[in-house]
């Protein structure tokens, strides 16, 4: 956790690929009060590094519905898009050490080879790590990961231990497509934006470990991290844009934010149940409480998927 002394900075970070839902809202509220309740900065990034599923208008859209809310961010956004000279300055400085390599392994050609199935799909067997075989062509770049594990404490989970060589291997940092990988970027990001405080939610808890030895890998000074219960739908699902689910609205911002924060644990007074949404946000502001904030996954109340 960052020192008492030391100014919250915390993020939002959507991706412009369609409307924010109860999901999106649950994340940025949870961010939102983390960092607002003791006097600290809350900044907003767009993670557009996959252009073409970027939908044309949604950063738009997502900067009206933070404002309906009240959720208004510190300083100029911040778009990965505009930062790939940066992300191939980091690429280079740990090829440079040795410590990222090119893949010419295809999808198949992992599947086939892979041990054992990871946590997030099969766990790459490395057998590009000594050299890419005589006429194969480069796809990816990936990082070398360390035989010990990484141990983190979360805000929300408590203790997360994870061994990446056994769950998830050497992992991609530039995709055979060109695009960086959200693993890179978002640790950069957060660097460079001096971050010391990640709110979101709970499908990237496992991600984490894979960006604390990234952070190692570059001397980066590691963020206090807090992953937020998911919101589900009826078949147990993540609710997302691809799941269409039903984006935020201004008639009913009232409802969507006290449900937000119910979801998240938080007793909000009985007489603020019909109250406005910045009185809300207002509230919960002051007397945010993380440890009353749950672990288990949830689905929304009836309406808001």
């Amino acid at each position: 956790m960052p020192a008492a002394d030391q100014t919250i900075i915390g993020r939002f970070a959507p991706s412009p690929t369609g409307a924010l839902h109860f999901g999106s809202l649950v994340a940025a509220v949870g961010s939102y009060c983390l960092a607002r309740q003791s006097g600290g900065r809350w900044l907003l990034r767009m993670e557009d590094l996959d252009q073409p599923r970027v939908v044309p208008g949604a950063a738009d859209a997502i900067f009206r519905t933070l404002e309906m809310f009240g959720l208004y961010w510190d300083g100029e956004v911040v778009w990965q898009s505009r930062r790939l000279e940066r992300y191939q300055q980091v690429v280079e400085e740990l090829v440079g050490r040795g410590l990222v390599f090119d893949c010419a392994c295809t999808r198949r050609e992992i599947l086939a080879s892979a041990p054992h199935p990871g946590e997030e799909g099969p766990v790459y067997p490395g057998p590009a790590a000594g050299g890419i075989p005589s006429g194969r062509t480069p796809r990816a770049q990936r990082l070398k990961v360390a035989e010990s594990g990484i141990c983190f404490h979360d805000g929300v989970f408590g203790t997360v231990e994870q061994h990446l060589a056994t769950a998830v291997g050497d992992f991609v940092l530039r995709r055979a497509d060109g695009i960086f990988a959200y693993q890179l970027a978002v640790v950069v990001d957060d660097y460079d934006s001096g971050v010391n405080q990640v709110v979101r939610g709970g499908d990237l808890l496992n991600s984490t470990p894979r960006q604390i030895h990234l952070c190692n890998c570059l001397g980066y000074p590691l963020p206090f991290y807090v992953h937020l219960p998911l919101a589900i739908n009826a078949s147990g699902a993540k609710i997302s844009k691809r799941q269409g689910a039903r984006p935020l609205t201004a008639e009913t911002a009232s409802s969507w934010l006290l449900a937000a924060l119910r979801f998240l644990g938080q007793e909000v007074p009985v007489e603020l149940s019909c109250a406005p949404a910045e009185e809300l946000l207002a509230w919960a502001c002051s007397g945010f409480c993380l440890a009353a904030v749950p672990t288990a996954a949830a689905r929304p109340p009836a309406g808001l998927e």
